[in-house]
């Protein structure tokens, strides 16, 4: 996984255990895509101070994972929900019986609002 991205993740998961000041700078760099000195401008700072708000951020962000696995968790119920709706698709392929059919379709939306 791309270290933006995962930090992204993190950030909204764990973010509520940063101070605000390390939650908003780390929100602008992994979810809005802003490079270190367009942040430091943005917080009438240096590119450094930023860079090192963004690595302690992280480091808390990875310890909380390390402890609470939450993001782990997360991604491998999104995969098993992801193969469960995949051989519900195929049995209702398959199906003759409208009864069944529904059934399988009323499992399918409530799996796939989980997984969203």
């Amino acid at each position: 996984m791309e270290k933006k991205v995962e930090l992204g993740m993190l950030c909204d998961i764990y973010g509520n255990l940063l101070t605000q000041k390390q939650r908003n700078v780390i929100n602008d760099y992994a979810n809005q895509d802003l490079s270190l000195t367009e942040i430091a401008q943005n917080n009438k700072t240096t590119r450094q101070a930023i860079n090192d708000i963004v690595k302690k951020g992280e480091a808390r962000l990875l310890q909380y994972e390390q402890k609470l696995g939450i993001m782990k968790k997360t991604i491998e119920q999104e995969k098993l929900i992801q193969n469960v709706l995949s051989e519900l698709s195929k049995i209702k392929d398959n199906a003759s019986d409208k009864k069944i059919e529904r059934i399988l379709n009323s499992i399918s939306k409530e799996l796939t609002s989980l997984n969203a």
